[in-house]
C-alpha cells in the first residue's frame, strides 16, 4: 500500500493566520510529547491499535446491547451507525480534502511510538471521528450508556496525540465530524425521546406509592422474570402473579376482581388478553414489555420498570383508543394491528415451524412458502364491489415513518383506523416489495391507504386466517372494524 501523501507537491503560499495556527498546533504537539503521562504509557497506545478499523467500538457495542434492554439495543445501534457514517466522510473526503503530512516523531518518546506507523493523510483523525461518533450516537440515545462509553472515546482520541501520529487540531476536526455524524443519523432516525407520544389526553389513575393494590400478571413464557422482579424491586407491595400461557385469561379475570389496577407483563397477546380484562372492570392497565416487540407499551414509551413504577407511583396515565373486530361470532379487541392476507398465513406458518428450527429460521422458510403459493389473493367486497388483496392491514392509530425508522405511532387517541392494502395481481413478493419501499406515498399501483374511523367487509371466505396483536384465527363472511375512542386508561410516565 503506498501512502496517500505526495510530498513532491508545492506547498502552497505563505498566509499569516494558516501559519500562526499550524505553528500553534505544533508547539503545542510538542508539548505534548515532551509532557509525563502518568500511568498512560501501558494503556493509551494499546487502546490506540484497538480502535483500528472500529474493532473497539463494535465490541462496545456488543457489550452494550447485551444487556438486553431495548434502550441500550437502540443506543449501539445507533453508534454503530454513526460511527459508520463518520468513517465514510472521513475516507471519502476527509483524508483527501486536506493532504497533510504526519507529525514528525522525533519529539515522542519511542516507548509511546505505535510499531506500525500510519500511512494515510493526518488531517483529520479517523479514529477521533469514530470514538467521538459512536460515543455521541450512543449518548443521543441512551445519556446514561454515552456517560459510559465517552471516557474511552476521549482516550482514544488523546492516544494519537500521546502516540505522535497526529497534530492537536486532527483530532479536534475529527470529534467535530464524529459529533456531527452522530446528529446527522438523528436526523435521518430520530431517536425514541423524539418520536415519543403527545402526553394527552391525561386520565385519573390511582396514585399508588409501593404498588399496592396493584396485581400484575407476567406470562412465564416471554421469558420475562428478570423484569418482574425488576419492578418488584420498584414497587414492593404490588402482588405479581407468574403463570402459564394457558392460565394467563384465568389469572387476569382473578387479579381484576381483587386490584385497584391491573398490570401485565408478556407479549403482544397477553397484553391483549390483559386490556380486554381491564376494559369490562373499568380498570387502569400498567403495561410492563415482556415480549419480543412489544410495540404498544413502547409506543406508550414504557420501557423498563423503573419507568412504570414511576408512572404507578405517581398516578400518572393516560386514555388510549382500542380496536375492535365483529366476525359472525368472533370478535376481539386490538391495541395495534389487525390483518387479512399474506401476513396471517406467515405467521401461522411460522408457528409451525419455528419449535424445530428456531425463530427466524422459522421466519424465513414461512415467507419462502407463503410467497410461493399459487392460491388466489384475498378477495373482499368494498362498497359493493370486489377486490383482490394480498394484504389488508388495519392498525389502531396512525402509524408513522420516521425519517428511515420503521413506522409507529405518535398518538394513541387520534380515533382513526390506518388502514393499507396492497392490492392482488401476479407475482406477491414483488407487490409486497414495491409496496415497502413506496413508504409514505399514497398512490401506487401496488397499494393504497386510508384513515377512517369504521370499516366494513364482505365476502370473506371461510377459513380465511385473521391476525391481530400476535394472534391469528379464522374468519368468513362479514366483518366490521371500528374504534373505541379513548376507551381504555394506562400508566404513562408522564415527561
Amino acid at each position: 500500500m503506498s501512502p496517500d501523501v505526495d510530498l513532491t507537491v508545492p506547498k502552497p503560499g505563505r498566509h499569516a493566520l494558516r501559519d500562526r495556527l499550524l505553528a500553534l498546533d505544533s508547539r503545542l504537539f510538542e508539548v505534548a510529547a515532551e509532557r509525563n503521562w502518568p500511568f498512560a504509557e501501558p494503556v493509551l497506545p494499546r487502546l490506540s491499535r484497538s480502535a483500528n478499523h472500529g474493532v473497539l467500538w463494535f465490541a462496545a457495542a456488543a457489550a452494550v446491547a447485551a444487556s438486553r434492554t431495548p434502550r441500550a439495543r437502540r443506543a449501539a445501534a445507533r453508534g454503530l451507525a454513526s460511527l459508520s457514517l463518520a468513517s465514510l466522510t472521513i475516507n471519502t473526503l476527509g483524508k483527501r480534502s486536506v493532504r497533510r503530512p504526519r507529525p514528525r516523531l522525533d519529539p515522542v518518546p519511542a516507548a509511546r511510538q505505535l510499531k506500525r506507523q500510519p500511512i494515510t493523510t493526518s488531517f483529520p483523525s479517523g479514529h477521533a471521528a469514530s470514538a467521538a461518533a459512536f460515543a455521541a450516537g450512543v449518548a443521543l440515545e441512551s445519556p446514561g450508556w454515552g456517560a459510559v462509553v465517552a471516557p474511552v472515546a476521549f482516550s482514544v482520541a488523546m492516544s494519537r496525540v500521546y502516540t505522535g501520529v497526529h497534530f492537536p487540531s486532527d483530532v479536534l476536526a475529527g470529534a467535530a465530524l464524529g459529533v456531527g455524524a452522530a446528529f446527522a443519523v438523528r436526523a435521518l432516525v430520530p431517536t425514541r425521546a423524539q418520536t415519543g407520544p403527545p402526553p394527552r389526553p391525561l386520565a385519573k389513575a390511582p396514585a399508588l406509592p409501593g404498588g399496592e393494590g396493584l396485581v400484575v400478571v407476567a406470562n412465564r413464557a416471554s421469558g420475562s422474570s428478570d423484569r418482574v422482579q425488576a419492578l418488584r424491586d420498584e414497587l414492593p407491595d404490588a402482588e405479581l402473579v407468574e403463570c402459564e400461557p394457558a392460565d394467563v385469561k384465568a389469572e387476569l379475570e382473578k387479579a381484576a376482581v381483587r386490584a385497584s389496577a391491573l398490570g401485565v407483563c408478556g407479549g403482544d397477546g397477553t397484553v391483549n388478553a390483559a386490556a380486554a380484562t381491564a376494559l369490562r372492570h373499568g380498570l387502569p392497565l400498567a403495561v410492563l414489555p415482556g415480549g419480543t416487540l412489544n410495540h404498544f407499551a413502547y409506543d406508550l414509551s414504557v420501557e423498563d420498570g423503573r419507568g412504570l413504577a414511576r408512572a404507578v407511583r405517581e398516578g400518572a396515565a393516560v386514555r388510549v383508543d382500542v380496536g375492535r373486530f365483529t366476525a359472525g361470532e368472533r370478535r376481539g379487541i386490538f391495541l395495534n394491528t389487525l390483518s387479512l392476507g399474506v401476513y396471517p398465513e406467515l405467521v401461522r406458518e411460522r408457528e409451525l415451524w419455528a419449535h424445530r428450527i428456531g425463530s427466524w429460521p422459522a421466519e424465513v422458510l414461512a415467507a419462502v412458502r407463503v410467497l410461493r403459493t399459487d392460491r388466489h389473493p384475498l378477495k373482499v367486497e368494498l362498497r359493493g364491489e370486489t377486490h383482490p388483496l394480498w394484504l389488508l392491514f388495519v392498525g389502531n392509530c396512525h402509524y408513522r415513518r420516521m425519517g428511515l425508522a420503521p413506522g409507529r405511532r405518535t398518538d394513541l387517541a387520534d380515533g382513526q383506523l390506518d388502514v393499507r392494502v396492497v392490492h392482488g395481481g401476479r407475482h406477491p413478493a414483488l407487490r409486497l416489495l414495491s409496496a415497502a419501499l413506496a413508504g409514505p406515498l399514497t398512490r401506487s399501483p401496488a397499494h393504497a391507504e386510508a384513515r377512517v374511523r369504521r370499516l366494513s367487509l364482505t365476502g370473506i371466505a371461510a377459513g380465511t386466517p385473521l391476525a391481530y396483536d400476535g394472534e391469528v384465527i379464522d374468519v368468513s363472511g362479514e366483518m366490521t372494524v371500528e374504534k373505541l375512542p379513548e376507551a381504555l386508561t394506562v400508566y404513562r410516565p408522564l415527561p
